[in-house]
Formats: structure tokens, sequence, C-alpha cells
């Protein structure tokens, strides 16, 4: 992902719906979403192979054996799946793999939501063609919808293919494609479908301990927050707290103008809130002007926070095991048996625990 779209809040890769036809949804749409994973299974090669190619760019090359040495601690160190996923290359000739719509009301932060056989319901429709994402976009416009359309780098197909390294998340550095590499592994492991907040802070926290434990196998320091990240994070506080507000307006028994108003207040309110931080806490740092200063809705707000909101229970949960991975993994498992209430309940007191 880019620091240029909204994914850069977080590094978690969304996930591409699995290719099963579904009643609600048009045979067209299908239609490109197989193709479009038909073309990146045909373009896949063996990274081995890559790597020994005297041809080939010196620093893919370089990166990709690199990235094999994390893929091999995912399955030998952190117990996560053992297969050809991430072992192989596939070169896609262009900057996103997917593009992501996103679509909420005018006034609510509910997502419309798309669901599919395998991966339940997600927030969002994937395209593997841009002008077709930006046409979708259009027609949900059309309908009072505000929307945000988000290129994306990566994905999962959640182990029923096996997904690839792709060329357009050559541009990480090491540290962050071997993140990436444990994120997408844990979901092959374990996935519920219909609560992607559990299934994002799950694979977080895998993603977190497994880079730490990657980190001091190789003897390298423990990894401390760069001035980016405390940055980023700051600012996706600023985010959560003007979700809420909205959240709490729109609940509100106003107007259709007034609420307009009253909404437009609060993005402008954030923008305010972000250029005090940037200027008296940040030394005027601009790297996030763009994504603050675009036109704001509802949708843009959606993937905020995802990744993050139960990390810290599935952070007390390793330590409740002693940082026995399968334990962890089978503890997992266990509360994602339970019924959605249940298991909220149970995260929930993870979190009183932490």
């Amino acid at each position: 992902m880019t620091r240029s779209n909204i994914s850069w809040f977080r590094r978690g890769v969304p996930m591409l719906a699995i290719l099963l036809l579904s009643g609600c949804s048009s045979l067209s749409y299908y239609t490109q979403l197989a193709s479009g994973q038909l073309a990146l299974l045909r373009a896949r090669e063996p990274v081995a192979d890559v790597v020994a190619d005297p041809q080939r760019d010196p620093r893919l090359r370089e990166h990709l054996r690199t990235s094999q040495q994390a893929r091999e601690f995912a399955s030998q160190h952190l117990h996560l799946p053992d297969n050809q996923s991430y072992r192989l290359y596939a070169d896609i000739h262009r900057r996103y793999v997917v593009w992501n719509v996103f679509a909420t009301g005018e006034f609510s932060l509910d997502p419309v939501t798309h669901c599919f056989p395998i991966a339940g319901c997600v927030a969002y429709r994937g395209y593997y063609d841009e002008n077709a994402a930006r046409g979708e976009a259009a027609l949900r416009k059309l309908e009072g919808k505000d929307v945000y359309v988000s290129g994306v780098e990566a994905y999962s197909t959640l182990g029923w293919f096996n997904d690839p390294i792709i060329s357009s998340m050559m541009n990480w550095g090491d540290e962050r494609l071997a993140t990436l590499i444990f994120h997408e592994l844990a979901h092959q492991r374990f996935y519920v479908k219909d609560d992607s907040e559990f299934n994002e802070s799950y694979a977080t926290f895998v993603e977190e301990e497994g880079t730490r434990q990657w980190r001091a196998a190789r003897g390298m320091p423990p990894e401390t927050a760069s001035s980016e990240t405390r940055r980023r994070d700051q600012l996706t506080q600023l985010v959560l707290a003007t979700r809420d507000r909205l959240k709490a307006l729109y609940a509100e028994p106003l107007s259709p103008q007034v609420m307009r108003e009253r909404k437009a207040a609060e993005f402008e309110r954030l923008r305010d809130e972000y250029r005090q931080m940037r200027d008296s806490q940040w030394g005027g740092d601009k790297r996030f002007d763009s994504w603050v200063y675009a036109p704001m809705n509802n949708a843009r707000l959606l993937p905020i926070g995802l990744y993050d909101q139960w990390t810290p229970a599935f952070g007390a949960l390793f330590r409740q095991v002693n940082g026995d991975w399968p334990a962890f993994f089978a503890a997992v498992e266990k509360m994602g048996d339970l019924p959605a209430d249940q298991r909220k309940t149970a995260l929930e007191r993870l979190m009183r625990a932490d």
C-alpha cells in the first residue's frame, strides 16, 4: 500500500472476496473478479527461479531472497501455514493489484456491505480495473452515497490459492514485506466470517509479535516507533474522535440541511485539529496533508482503526499461554467459534486484563 491513500493508517492488507457467485451481485462483477484472479495466477513464478536468474534486476532478486528467509521463519517458528503462498512472485506491471470501493449513507458510518459464501461480509467491493472501480463509485454517488476508492497493493485469498508476492509490493522494505507475510498467513491459519475487527486485530498481533521475534532472530535491536509511526497514530486518534462525534450527530433528529452543515463542520474541525498538531508538535511536517485536505466524507473514514481495535486483547491472550504459538492459535480458534456476542465479551475481558 502506498502512503498516498488511506491504507497508510495500518500495514494490514484488505482481502479480496473469494470468487464465488452470489445472487445479489451481477455476473459482470464476478466475471472481472474471476478474470483478474486468473491473470494473477498465470503471472506467478517460483521466487527461487527469479532469485537464480542473473538477467533479473539484482535489487529484486535480493529483496525476494530476504523475503524467503521471513517466509521460512513464519512456518518454522511462528507455526503459520507451510504452503506455496509467498514462495511465488507475480509481476503485474501496474501500481495496484485491485481498487476497493467503500460506500456509506450520507448520514451514516455503517458501510454498504457485500457478502460472499466463503469470506463472509466485507465493507467494500474490489476491482482489478481502476476505471471500473471509479465507475462503480460514480453509480453509488448518484444514489446519494458517500464513496471512497482506495488502491491496494496486495490482498489475501485466505489460502484458497497460493498467494504470490506481487510486484506492486516491491517498493516496500524487507521488514515491511516480512510483516505482510506474517499477517496474511495468520489469516490463512484462522478466519471468522463476518467479523473483520476480530480477524484483522488477530492478524495484526501475529504480524507485530512475529516481527519482534524475527528481528530478535536476526540479532537486530527491538524496533522503536518511528516519528512517522507516532504521527500516524496521533492522526488516527483524531480521525477516530471525529468518527465518534459524527456517529452521535447522525443519531440526532435534525433536518438534512442542518445535518449536512454540522457534518461539514466536523470535517473542518478535524482539519483544524490536524493543522494545530502538525504545526505545534510535528514541526510543520506535511506528509499527511494530501489525505487530510482531500475531499472528506464518511466512506473515507471506514478503514481507520479496523486493524487495531482488539490487538491488545490478543497480546494478553499470548501472554496467558506463555508465548506458546500452538496454544495461542488453539485459544484463538476456540474464541472464534463462539457466538459473536460471546466473542466480543471474551475480547473485552482480555482488554481489561491487559
